[in-house]
C-alpha cells in the first residue's frame, strides 16, 4: 500500500493500458480486413488515447479498489465503440463495410446489458463505473446518429445530442441534476434508440421506413426527456421526492437511457 501511495500507482493501470493496446490492434485488423483508410485509423487512435487519458484521470481521482470484472466488460464495449467510430469517420471518404459496423455496434449494445449484471452479482457496482458505462452508451448513440444522418438528414443528430444538451443545461439550472426515480419506460425508450439506429444504419429498410422509425424513436426520446424534466421541476424544492424506497436518492442512467449519474442499469 505504501508503494502504491508513493508512486501514485493503481491496480487498474494494466487494464486501462491493455484496453488502449487492444483498441489499436482492432484498428489495425480493420485496416487490413476491410480496407479502412487513414482517416478511420487516426480517428480511432484519437478515440483510444482520449479514452485512456480521461479514464485514467477519473480513476485516479475516485477509485479505491481493483478495476473489477464489470468495468472490464465496459472497457470491451468501449473498444467496440472505438471500432464503430473509426468506421463511421472513414465512411466519409469511402463506402463503409456496413456489415462489420453493424456487427460491432450490435455486440456493444448487447454487452450493455451484461456489465450491469456482472457489477451486481460481483458486488462491484460503483458510481464511477456507472458513469463509465453511461458515457460509452451516450457516445455510441451519437456516433450511430452521425452514420444514419448521412442518408436521412442532420435531424437524426438530435437523438445523440439530446443528452449532451441536457447535461449542458444542468450546468446553468442545477435542479436538472436532481435524482430521478427508476423508470422502466425510460429504460425501454433508451434501449429502443440503439436498436432503431442500428437497423436504420444497416440499410435493410427502405429509406422512408427507416426515416419513419428514427422519427418515432426521436419523438419517444423527446417525450422521455420532457417527462423527466417536468418531474425534476415539480420536486426541485423537495429533494426527498427523488428518494427510493430505502430513502436513498436514485439517479437514472444517462446516455440514451437517463439523465444523470447513477448506478449501473
Amino acid at each position: 500500500m505504501a508503494v502504491q501511495e508513493r508512486y501514485d500507482t493503481r491496480p487498474f493501470a494494466p487494464d486501462t493500458t491493455a484496453g488502449m493496446g487492444v483498441q489499436l490492434l482492432v484498428l489495425e485488423v480493420l485496416c487490413r480486413a476491410v480496407g479502412m483508410g487513414t482517416t478511420g485509423w487516426l480517428t480511432g487512435s484519437a478515440f483510444a488515447v482520449v479514452t485512456w487519458v480521461v479514464l485514467t484521470l477519473a480513476l485516479r481521482r475516485s477509485w479505491t479498489g481493483a478495476f473489477g470484472p464489470a468495468n472490464r466488460v465496459t472497457l470491451a464495449r468501449t473498444i467496440l465503440v472505438g471500432g464503430v467510430t473509426a468506421l463511421v469517420a472513414d465512411s466519409f471518404e469511402r463506402r463503409p463495410p456496413v456489415t462489420v459496423l453493424v456487427a460491432l455496434a450490435t455486440v456493444a449494445l448487447i454487452l450493455d446489458a451484461v456489465d450491469g449484471q456482472v457489477a451486481r452479482r460481483t458486488g462491484t457496482a460503483t458510481a464511477l463505473g456507472a458513469r463509465f458505462d453511461m458515457e460509452v452508451d451516450a457516445f455510441l448513440i451519437l456516433v450511430l446518429c452521425v452514420h444514419v444522418a448521412v442518408p436521412l438528414g442532420a435531424w437524426v443528430l438530435a437523438i445523440g445530442l439530446m443528452r449532451y444538451a441536457f447535461v449542458a443545461a444542468s450546468w446553468v439550472l442545477p435542479w436538472l441534476r436532481g435524482a430521478l426515480p427508476h423508470s422502466m419506460a425510460r429504460k425501454t425508450v433508451a434501449a429502443l434508440q440503439g436498436i432503431v439506429l442500428v437497423v436504420a444504419g444497416a440499410g435493410i429498410l427502405p429509406r422512408a421506413s427507416a426515416a419513419a422509425a428514427v422519427a418515432v424513436a426521436l419523438a419517444l426520446l423527446a417525450w422521455s426527456f420532457g417527462r423527466d424534466i417536468a418531474w425534476l421541476w415539480r420536486v426541485r424544492a423537495r429533494p426527498d421526492e427523488g428518494a427510493g424506497r430505502d430513502g436513498a436518492a436514485v439517479r437514472a442512467p444517462v446516455a440514451g437511457e437517463g439523465r444523470g449519474l447513477s448506478v449501473r442499469s
